[in-house]
């Protein structure tokens, strides 16, 4: 199946100035990459849901403060991003969990904190390096049209993705995030 496109920016624009079809239209057309973040930065299944089910509100009620139309994929990368951080911060409290779907409260924690770092490291990348690494390695988007939708050659690409994973890498060996 192929990958189904973030919604176009004449969609974004009529959202923007407060069409209530296109923000349903938007709202429909961006959930599934939503999820696909969100499933990549949390640090539980439920969690992900939760994110991206709150970005997906926010994108619903704030669409109108974006910026610019074609930031759409970024902007909700940033909420979703929050969202998840703003899941794993109260890992120490009591939580509506049945016994036995979580290992360990340790486990649980270790798991939080590495997904909050993760999503740091990504976070930190400039934007053209940030850009390549989501739609390679969150979005499972092929090279060829990655670097077509950025405008960028192959070898382009690939070098700003290298470039990418290795800052993530050097940053969570290193211990510089979080």
């Amino acid at each position: 199946m192929a990958e189904r496109a973030w919604p176009g920016e004449r969609l974004v624009a009529a959202a923007q100035r407060g069409d209530a079809e296109s923000i349903a239209a938007l709202v429909s057309g961006s959930h599934p990459h939503v999820r696909r973040f969100a499933h990549a930065l949390c640090a539980s299944p439920q969690d992900a849901e939760d994110a991206a089910q709150e970005a997906l509100i926010i994108l619903y009620r704030k669409i109108g403060t974006l910026r610019a139309s074609g930031a759409l994929a970024s902007w909700m990368f940033r909420i979703v991003r929050n969202e998840c951080l703003r899941r794993a911060r109260p890992v120490l409290g009591v939580r509506d969990v049945p016994d036995g779907a979580v290992p360990s409260a340790e486990d649980d924690v270790l798991r939080r904190l590495e997904a909050e770092r993760v999503a740091a490291a990504i976070a930190a990348l400039p934007a053209d390096q940030r850009r390549v690494l989501i739609m390679r390695d969150v979005q499972g988007i092929p090279g060829k049209m990655t670097a077509g939708a950025l405008g960028l050659s192959v070898p382009a690409m690939k070098s700003r993705l290298h470039r990418a994973r290795a800052a993530v890498h050097e940053a969570l060996e290193g211990g510089h995030v979080g």
